[in-house]
């Protein structure tokens, strides 16, 4: 069988068509702007001020101060809120969720809700969890998986929240009052500042490493360069914030994949613009599916493609009225629109044929064979289902999920660099460990069958079907600087 599962990694939101459903939720206490600034909430600011300075400055320097937002306007509960106590003579909730939030922020929220952001607790849940178990173990899921990707967060008999699920704001992370996700996750809480979100950092939090090695991409790329040299023309403060327009220095993670751009608006569903999935062991062009009730889920260019008014299975297994379907090609537009402002078309087009051009290589020279060659594997129970008890699996992983992915990232950010060193990657462990633990685990004989069939038949291998052709690079055969 084959490890990775369908992900939802790439998700588009057109705001026009998102409608958002309030039946999931629970009710939450009103707040209108003629309410702003409960008299109550002074009190809490007052004794914050002395046991909590840090807290009590950053909201003094925030815009909810300067609107007359205090502190119980947002932490206010009802009492049978999930995770309502009793404080200093007032109800409150600890945690502030994107429902909340939404209160005043209401086109915010519609764009957040079923974005790819959403999803990144059934992301570890349905693909990783072996991942973090098997080498870690749950102190590592609270810690490191969950910091980023969020949990469910529990509430205790006391009200009190589970110490393993909080402090906790992954981008994913499951509420109390039901809604997905965390604002402060990318607006740290106090301040809750624009500026602090368009900053490369907000995303590469969470966005580096070997899962997501996008910080080093930007880094390394013409972008990340342009940035660090001109950050103080960035306007990041700016209300509008358009490329073009309020800044041109250079684009941030932001403005390629969320801001805006000449008459595209700005959108909190930060998948929407992405085309292809570049977090599977086969990358795949994907049609976004949009439901009535604001619910997204990807398809495989492969896959039938619902038409509008259809139901279809939403990614938690219910059924769902398709509201409408964004092509591949549809949202390839959408990001390049961004490149426009600063790009002739020509070279935006021909950027992202280049980008196209090395997944394309990816998924025929490493990713559809290794993947083909593992699933002979695991149908003939050569392999175990235990995952990763069997150094082949690792290796597997690693190939696709670690240098496959930086060689996919580094090709769509424009570094140079990282595409090489990610498809070197690749290269090393599928030539040097992945093919060898082929033939060691299923034997010499169903090794080099396996291997024959989806490998050296293949165009991309016929260097290997010619042993002796001399490799200069080694320093030996023809062209060595060793020859006589």
């Amino acid at each position: 069988m084959n490890r990775s599962k369908h992900s939802f990694f790439h998700l588009l939101t057109v705001s026009s068509f998102v409608l958002l459903s309030h039946s999931v939720f629970a009710a939450k206490v009103t707040l209108e702007p003629s309410s702003w600034g409960l008299e109550e909430g002074k009190a809490c600011v007052d004794c914050h001020a002395k046991s909590s300075a840090g807290l009590t400055h950053q909201w003094k320097n925030s815009a909810h101060a300067q609107a007359n937002v205090n502190c119980l306007d947002c932490h206010q509960a009802y009492e049978d809120d999930a995770d309502a106590i009793e404080h200093e003579g007032s109800v409150i909730a600890t945690i502030v969720s994107p429902k909340d939030c939404g209160r005043c922020h209401t086109a915010e929220l519609k764009q957040q809700q079923g974005s790819v952001h959403t999803k990144a607790v059934s992301i570890i849940n349905n693909r990783m969890p072996a991942l973090a178990e098997h080498f870690g173990s749950l102190s590592i899921n609270d810690a490191g998986c969950a910091k980023c990707h969020g949990s469910k967060v529990i509430v205790r008999g006391d009200g009190t929240l589970d110490p393993s699920t909080w402090p906790n704001s992954g981008i994913g992370r499951i509420n109390p009052d039901g809604s997905k996700g965390s604002c402060s996750a990318c607006h740290g809480r106090h301040q809750f500042s624009k500026a602090q979100a368009r900053e490369p950092a907000a995303c590469t939090y969470c966005h580096s490493g070997p899962d997501s090695p996008d910080k080093s991409i930007y880094e390394t790329s013409k972008h990340g360069m342009m940035y660090e040299a001109h950050k103080a023309d960035m306007n990041m403060d700016s209300d509008s914030w358009v490329a073009g327009k309020d800044y041109s220095a250079a684009p941030t993670c932001v403005s390629c994949h969320m801001g805006a751009a000449g008459k595209m608006k700005s959108t909190h569903d930060v998948g929407m613009r992405d085309s292809w999935n570049l977090n599977e062991a086969v990358s795949t062009q994907q049609y976004l599916v949009i439901f009535a009730d604001g619910e997204k889920r990807e398809l495989s260019s492969s896959d039938p493609i619902p038409r509008k008014g259809e139901s279809i299975s939403k990614m938690d297994g219910t059924m769902g009225k398709v509201k409408a379907v964004a092509s591949p090609k549809r949202r390839r537009a959408a990001m390049t629109k961004t490149c426009l402002e600063c790009h002739s078309k020509n070279f935006a087009n021909n950027a992202m044929k280049q980008f196209d051009e090395v997944v394309k290589l990816y998924n025929e020279k490493y990713g559809k064979p290794s993947r083909d060659i593992m699933q002979a594997l695991y149908a003939e129970n050569i392999l175990t289902p235990l995952p990763f008890d069997e150094p082949v699996e690792i290796s597997y992983w690693n190939l696709w999920h670690k240098g496959g992915t930086r060689a996919r990232h580094g090709a769509a950010m424009g570094s140079p660099s990282d595409t090489w060193k990610g498809m070197a990657d690749v290269g090393s462990l599928f030539y040097g460990k992945f093919l060898p633990q082929v033939r060691k685990v299923a034997g010499a004989e169903k090794g080099d069958a396996l291997i024959k069939q989806y490998i050296n038949e293949s165009e991309h291998h016929q260097w290997l079907n010619h042993p002796a052709k001399a490799n200069p690079i080694l320093g030996y055969g023809k062209g060595s600087s060793n020859e006589d």
